[in-house]
């Protein structure tokens, strides 16, 4: 059965632990809407940490926090950035936990953030959410980004391939930022999967955008897998060229990061993008296609 208490995490002393016998995960109620930890139930954090901003409240400057937050899409300077310094309303509406941050002052959206966990699976449902405060209609997407530790591997899954005979036309897209390097040895540019590694010794950050059709993205570390997945909608319009799946890494760590479709969005109107987690063990961390066929599949085929 999947519960709720009260806990101080490093320092966040509002802060509340979500868990079943499989699975935990953390909102801390002092800043967000942010979850700062999710794992296996007394295991280690899947997802970053920064030690120099763990309990850290208040203040103008954004913060990464880690862990897993909600933004607005396109990536725009300020707008994108507006610091979730400030404490969030918790609210418990049956087995549903929901965080709700308030209006931000800067661009008249507010975020809110529904946790729904399975009473014995490794899984939680997440549910995004902007409503638009302003008295004017806006243009956005929602992107759920993930900061996952370092040292483990992104899956990305690519549409299945073809024949030259049979596909002429183009079948999916990536998108690239002005320092992607595709030569840089973190990425393995497979038939069916892109792969990128976390190196905490890197000197320079990659990213990469994709139209991913599949619904599915992970990362495998400490011999677990991270599962996202997520509704894809096709013929939507998706920001960035059309990318419904993003990955960005440092040295520090690797984002898992979704996104809904780009939507005009009404005084008082609201958007959702839901994903659902999994948390899978004893998985290795793939290095090629093959391995992928081998470690990966087999188990989101299981879910």
């Amino acid at each position: 059965m999947a519960k709720l208490e009260k806990i101080n995490f490093h320092g966040w002393q509002n802060s509340y632990r979500l868990s079943n016998a499989q699975i935990e995960l953390v909102v801390t109620t002092d800043v967000g809407p942010r979850v700062i930890f999710f794992g296996a139930a007394g295991g280690v954090n899947e997802f970053a940490e920064y030690a120099d901003q763990l309990g850290k409240t208040g203040g103008d400057e954004w913060r990464i926090y880690g862990g897993h937050r909600l933004w607005h899409a396109p990536e725009k300077m300020p707008r994108t950035y507006y610091p979730d310094n400030s404490p969030v309303k918790l609210e418990e509406h049956g087995k549903l936990v929901r965080v709700i941050q308030p209006t931000e002052p800067t661009t008249g959206i507010q975020k809110e953030m529904d946790f729904e966990m399975s009473d014995d699976k490794a899984m939680v449902k997440i549910t995004h959410r902007l409503i638009n405060h302003n008295l004017w209609e806006i243009e956005l997407a929602i992107w759920a980004l993930s900061v996952m530790s370092q040292g483990g591997v992104g899956i990305f899954p690519l549409p299945p391939r073809g024949s030259h005979a049979e596909n002429l036309e183009p079948k999916n897209l990536i998108s690239l930022w002005a320092y992607t390097d595709m030569s840089d040895p973190r990425w393995t540019w497979g038939k069916r999967t892109i792969l990128l590694r976390q190196d905490p010794k890197a000197q320079t950050p990659q990213k990469v955008g994709i139209d991913c059709q599949d619904g599915w993205c992970a990362y495998a570390n400490h011999n677990n897998l991270f599962v996202k997945k997520f509704t894809y909608i096709p013929n939507a319009v998706y920001p960035d060229f059309g990318c419904s799946v993003e990955t960005f890494t440092n040295s520090d760590m690797l984002e898992v990061e979704t996104l809904s479709p780009m939507t005009r969005l009404a005084p008082e109107a609201k958007v959702e993008h839901v994903e659902t987690w999994h948390l899978i063990r004893d998985v290795q961390a793939p290095h090629n296609d093959a391995e992928v066929e081998q470690f990966i599949l087999p188990k989101l085929a299981a879910l």
